[in-house]
């Protein structure tokens, strides 16, 4: 039995919802519409729903192009009985928001860190969740439609950063084999038109607001931005030749929304942000890149102005010397 047969199996003549993490990129939404293509195919009708927007211009763009219907929770009504299907993303996360029903599976990519208890899970430490998708056209021999190819191969590209973070074996032979059937020209649109003119305000907060210490470059954007501008934002300070680890970070609904990047092999940004927010927030991901969040109740205890920055800076860097300590015992 295919991993896709164990799915449908226990959904089976149930009424189902496929969710993605909250404010979605085009991994969680390319896995999402993947996976729908192949529950249909198996004869289960899907509705694909998310928390928060499409902050990002190559998403909406990505979706109309390839007639992806996903719908937003608070416009979506769904019943106490619907099934839900978790992806790029896991129950209590975070960027997780309780939606209506019971999550009976999830399928992610993210180190495992949920204490639900899924009766389905497939979790495989690959650079992108499309990839585990990617996976289920091979194994049960479902032929990949180009709009489908095309979603799953961008999704790709973006989360391992073209192929340059967290990249798998497993993710190099879907890419492979979605490279052969994808809109190329699409794709090409979609790369080259990634900056909108709001995103030059948060590369100028950058710029001018950019603290650096023994090679960790701070960031904070006075002014709440998109998630996915964040992560651009800290891919941005980490290109630089003093920085080899970037902490961005901007309000977000009266807490902080942070966003790690790393070049270093000894210290896990994921390990990183889960130690420095103990306590006044939540954080997690993979060994290279990371995202958390400060909640609201806690951002008093941080004081306000620079005081807040220092202390900020302070826990990500005591946090960065424990790791370092673990490493050298």
């Amino acid at each position: 039995m295919t991993k896709l047969d164990e799915l449908v199996s226990i959904i089976k003549g149930k009424s189902v919802v496929i969710q993605t993490h909250n404010f979605p990129d085009p991994d969680a939404i390319a896995t999402a519409f993947g996976l729908q293509f192949l529950l249909k195919t198996r004869d289960i009708d899907t509705n694909i729903v998310y928390f928060g927007n499409f902050d990002k211009v190559t998403l909406k763009r990505m979706t109309e192009q390839l007639n992806i219907t996903a719908t937003n929770a608070e416009e979506y009504i769904g019943s106490d009985d619907d099934y839900i299907i978790n992806v790029d993303g896991q129950k209590f996360s975070a960027n997780f928001s309780d939606l209506t029903g019971h999550e009976i599976a999830c399928i992610d990519h993210h180190p495992w860190v949920t204490t639900y208890d899924y009766t389905f899970t497939d979790h495989r430490l690959v650079g992108a969740c499309a990839t585990i998708i990617a996976n289920y056209f091979v194994e049960n021999r479902i032929d990949i439609p180009k709009d489908v190819a095309t979603a799953l191969l961008y999704a790709i590209k973006i989360d391992t950063q073209n192929f340059t973070s967290g990249v798998t074996k497993e993710d190099i032979e879907a890419f492979a084999m979605l490279n052969a059937i994808a809109d190329q020209a699409l794709i090409l649109r979609l790369d080259s038109n990634e900056l909108e003119i709001d995103d030059l305000r948060a590369y100028g907060a950058a710029i001018q607001n950019l603290y650096a210490s023994d090679g960790i470059g701070f960031v904070h954007i006075p002014f709440d931005c998109p998630d996915r501008l964040i992560a651009m934002v800290s891919s941005f300070i980490l290109s630089l030749d003093c920085v080899s680890f970037s902490v961005v970070y901007a309000e977000r609904n009266g807490g902080m929304k942070f966003s790690l990047r790393s070049e270093l092999n000894d210290i896990k940004a994921g390990d990183l942000i889960h130690i420095a927010l103990d306590g006044i927030g939540d954080g997690g991901g993979h060994p290279l890149m990371a995202g958390g969040v400060i909640f609201p109740e806690h951002m008093s205890e941080l004081g306000k102005g620079k005081k807040r920055d220092e202390a900020i800076r302070k826990r990500f860097i005591d946090a960065y010397n424990r790791l370092k300590a673990e490493q050298s015992t």
